[in-house]
């Protein structure tokens, strides 16, 4: 059963910095890209980052992120990372990964499964 589950989100000032974590199980990790989206309030969900399977190493990010956010994968520990710098309020959402066939030039492709979420709130 392929199971992935978001970490640290939480409360942080404008300007401050958080990284988000996702675990994966249940599926062939190696295999797989896997992206990051988020949801504001009120919404629709967007992607936001993506990185690629081991042997291709392409990575992605969304405009308004690139510069401020760094997307990296620990295969070992089959795990996720979006460090988050230079926050702003508008980065306020739920930050959900998800696995995906591919990661382009434009974005992820083909996305399969989802996460539960986690919660990054920017206010002061």
């Amino acid at each position: 059963q392929v199971q992935l589950v978001e970490s640290g989100g939480g409360l942080v000032q404008p300007g401050g910095s958080l990284t988000v974590s996702c675990v994966g199980s249940g599926f062939s990790w190696d295999y797989y890209a896997i992206a990051w989206f988020r949801q504001a309030p009120g919404k629709g969900r967007e992607e936001i980052s993506c990185i690629s399977d081991s042997d291709d190493g392409n990575i992605y990010y969304e405009d308004s992120v690139k510069g401020r956010f760094t997307i990296s994968r620990d295969n070992a520990k089959k795990t996720v990372y979006l460090e988050m710098n230079s926050l702003r309020p508008e980065d306020t959402g739920v930050y959900y990964c998800a696995t995906a066939e591919l990661c382009g030039r434009n974005g992820p492709l083909a996305i399969d499964d989802w996460g539960n979420g986690t919660l990054v709130t920017v206010s002061s």
